[in-house]
């Protein structure tokens, strides 16, 4: 019965030994570099070189698939909004006290805020990634069907970056997504929000405090922060009318006027036409309301998610109370 064996060995193991097909070889690669070399004027053969030298990270897709922003509030919030985070948010703050100052006087956003965001992302700089940027987005760009064409864009425009900004896109780091520096910048977000705050001639979002404090408050700015306004605000709703505000989504479709003739009540002195959305937060012994408003809606163009820019508020105002 044993008679086949050697040719069975045989068989595997040029199996075994038959080269893989490496990144630049598959055909969709191929033509993701063609594009972008026509279109940019790369050099597909050192584009070519460069894929090859990436790696896919299948580790990537499960991360992604599985976000914090999918847990209930009452788990989201601690991991956020905890003594930890508010200390170092107190000491990021002291130690960059002047360059808070400037952003909010040029750009109109509390120095709060842009704490807290830096803090969410990386802990004030202390946790900005360990993946290879390159290799996250191919992975994502070409392994990861449900957003492969916004993958493909940010692994594009990551190139343009480094290429302009004189980087090696072999070298840097950041999130399983792609996201770069204190301010976990995706690829077009750096190129198009990120600013040379210093002056120093360089946008340095991974070193430089000051750029990164700068470029977020840049972002924000960009998508509509309205200066001196609030951001949210605890609610109390009654009957059950008030379940119909609740599909919109993170989207200002309503506004205040419309919220309160559905049974929400705020205690802020607001006009009726604020833009307003009503948000439902599952906490540990029930739910719980708040009314999102302009400055909240842009904080979710930094990351869409209603639990991303409510912790981003809580913490921010933690650190202001204590500080």
């Amino acid at each position: 019965m044993f008679k086949h064996l050697p040719l069975l060995c045989t068989l595997a193991c040029f199996a075994h030994a038959a080269p893989a097909t490496t990144l630049g070889e598959r055909a969709d690669v191929q033509a993701f570099i063609a594009s972008v070399a026509q279109r940019h004027a790369f050099d597909g053969a050192e584009l070519a070189r460069m894929f090859n030298a990436a790696e896919l990270r299948p580790d990537i897709i499960d991360l992604i698939t599985a976000p914090a922003e999918a847990k209930p509030w009452h788990e989201y919030r601690p991991i956020f909004v905890n003594p930890a985070r508010i200390r170092g948010g107190i000491e990021f703050w002291r130690a960059n006290a002047e360059t808070l100052e400037n952003a909010q006087r040029l750009y109109g956003v509390p120095p709060e805020i842009i704490v807290a965001i830096i803090g969410v992302e990386t802990r004030y700089g202390r946790n900005m990634g360990k993946y290879r940027v390159l290799d996250a987005l191919i992975t994502l760009a070409f392994d990861y069907a449900p957003r492969a064409d916004f993958f493909r864009g940010e692994l594009e425009q990551y190139l343009l970056l480094t290429r302009e900004e004189r980087l090696d896109p072999l070298a840097l780091k950041g999130s399983y997504a792609g996201a770069m520096g204190q301010a976990q910048f995706i690829s077009s977000s750096y190129r198009h929000f990120a600013v040379d705050f210093d002056g120093d001639g360089r946008r340095d979002l991974w070193n430089n405090s000051a750029d990164a404090i700068g470029s977020v408050a840049h972002y924000l700015n960009e998508h509509g922060w309205q200066k001196d306004a609030p951001v949210a605000m605890r609610a109390e709703v009654n009957g059950e009318q008030y379940k119909t505000l609740l599909n919109g989504g993170i989207q200002l479709q309503y506004s205040l006027g419309d919220l309160r003739r559905q049974g929400v009540s705020v205690t802020e002195p607001l006009f009726d036409i604020e833009p307003a959305l009503l948000l439902e937060f599952a906490a540990g012994s029930g739910a719980e309301y708040w009314v999102g408003l302009q400055n909240f809606y842009v904080i979710t163009r930094y990351n869409r998610s209603s639990l991303y820019a409510m912790a981003v508020y809580q913490l921010s105002q933690e650190i202001k109370a204590q500080r």
